[in-house]
């Protein structure tokens, strides 16, 4: 099993279409929980999943209680991308199967799911700066995960 992405409620549809993208190019799930902040239709997505949608692995949960209950079964550890941690994500272990959460743009996640993640982690920036776009982050988180698992190995 590889790493996953989730997305918590992701309000920018551009962003969700660039993501999808990112996990059919790289072989990765993505989960979506709902709702969403944006009509979640393929014409919404377009812009930022291009032709590459009908490639992504998309699983629709449509709650965040659905998504926990899903996890729990599975056994599948989450890892939340936050600002909200010491913990860098470039010297944290990944493992095969954990999922990586990104909260929402707007305000990432609530209290109660942070305090239900495995771990979280952050990337290291510039004092005085928020945060990177929730597209890019992911990509840099992911393409550690994948390294550290040994999921390129796989990929032609």
């Amino acid at each position: 099993m590889t790493v996953q992405l989730a997305l918590y409620q992701p309000d920018i549809a551009q962003n969700t279409g660039t993501l999808l993208r990112l996990g059919a190019c790289l072989g990765v799930r993505v989960h979506i929980i709902h709702p969403t902040g944006f009509p979640f239709s393929r014409r919404e997505l377009k812009r930022g999943g291009l032709d590459y949608l009908d490639r992504a692995e998309i699983v629709e949960h449509d709650s965040y209680a659905h998504f926990a209950a899903w996890r729990q079964e599975s056994g599948h550890r989450t890892v939340l991308l936050t600002t909200k941690t010491e913990t860098s994500a470039y010297g944290f272990s990944y493992a095969p199967g954990d999922i990586l959460m990104l909260g929402r743009e707007s305000a990432g996640v609530p209290e109660s799911v942070a305090a239900e993640a495995g771990a979280a982690i952050r990337i290291p920036m510039q004092t005085g700066l928020r945060s990177i776009n929730v597209a890019v982050a992911a990509s840099m988180i992911l393409g550690e995960a994948l390294r550290q698992t040994g999921h390129f190995e796989t990929l032609s």
